[in-house]
C-alpha cells in the first residue's frame, strides 16, 4: 500500500508540467497586453486622426488616454481635437 505523502509527491509532479504552461500563458498574454497598451498610445499620440476614430469607436479608451497625458503635464491636446473636428464638420 502507498503512503498518502508518496501520492500528493506523485500527484505535484505531475502538475508541474500543467503549471508551467498555465504560467507561461499568462506570461505570454500580459506582454502582449503591454505591447498591444503602448502601440495604441503611440499610434494616439502621433496621429490625430486616428484619435478621431476612436472617439467614434472607443471614447472611454480617448478619454483614458487624454487623462494620462494631462497627468503628465501636457494641456492642450484635448481641445485641440475638438476644435479641429469642429470645424472639419461645418
Amino acid at each position: 500500500m502507498r503512503s498518502p505523502a508518496r501520492r500528493q509527491l506523485r500527484m505535484a509532479r505531475t502538475m508541474e508540467p500543467l503549471a508551467k504552461k498555465i504560467f507561461k500563458g499568462v506570461l505570454v498574454a500580459e506582454l502582449f497586453g503591454i505591447f498591444g497598451a503602448y502601440f495604441l498610445f503611440t499610434k494616439m499620440n502621433t496621429s490625430q486622426d486616428f484619435r478621431q476614430t476612436m472617439s467614434k469607436k472607443f471614447p472611454f479608451i480617448l478619454e483614458v488616454y487624454y487623462k494620462s497625458i494631462e497627468q503628465s503635464g501636457m494641456y492642450g491636446i484635448r481641445e485641440q481635437d475638438q476644435e479641429k473636428w469642429l470645424n472639419s464638420k461645418s
